[in-house]
């Protein structure tokens, strides 16, 4: 079940030549979900510059075109944690008729980093605990 939700906005910017949103832009929308997630559930109480998160790998599954004038939500949950990695799904919807239309589905694979020493490091128990609770036990 995804809790975390998060409004995107369009920009004309982000359209193509075909009037809709470049699928790059999807990118973006899902990293803007995931700093939401983290600001609501972990917080921001860490020196990033020191330890974090980086994206090892991410997927896109387009199903409906974006316009600009959409109004668009992004769900995100995490569905895996890992030693040193975790999962994120997102769902990115629209709403029409007061009914939500599902426009993409994405995951990223997220690995907890050590900036300082330029590698992987176990994903902090605080970090661990904080998604568990707010997942509500839906993380594998």
């Amino acid at each position: 079940m995804f809790r975390h939700k998060s409004k995107v906005n369009i920009r004309f910017s982000d359209l193509d030549a075909f009037n809709h949103v470049n699928n790059a832009c999807y990118l973006t929308y899902i990293e803007q979900a995931r700093i939401a997630y983290f600001s609501d559930i972990v917080g921001w109480n860490y020196d990033w510059s020191k330890k974090g998160i980086i994206l090892a790998k991410a997927t896109v599954e387009f199903i409906f075109p974006i316009h600009l004038a959409d109004q668009v939500l992004v769900y995100t949950r995490c569905n895996r944690m890992g030693t040193k990695s975790f999962d994120l799904q997102y769902r990115m919807v629209k709403m029409e008729n007061e009914k939500e239309i599902l426009l993409s589905d994405a995951s990223t694979v997220m690995v907890a980093f050590d900036y300082d020493l330029q590698k992987s490091i176990e994903v902090p128990p605080e970090w661990k605990d904080l998604i568990k609770v707010y997942e509500e036990g839906d993380v594998k």
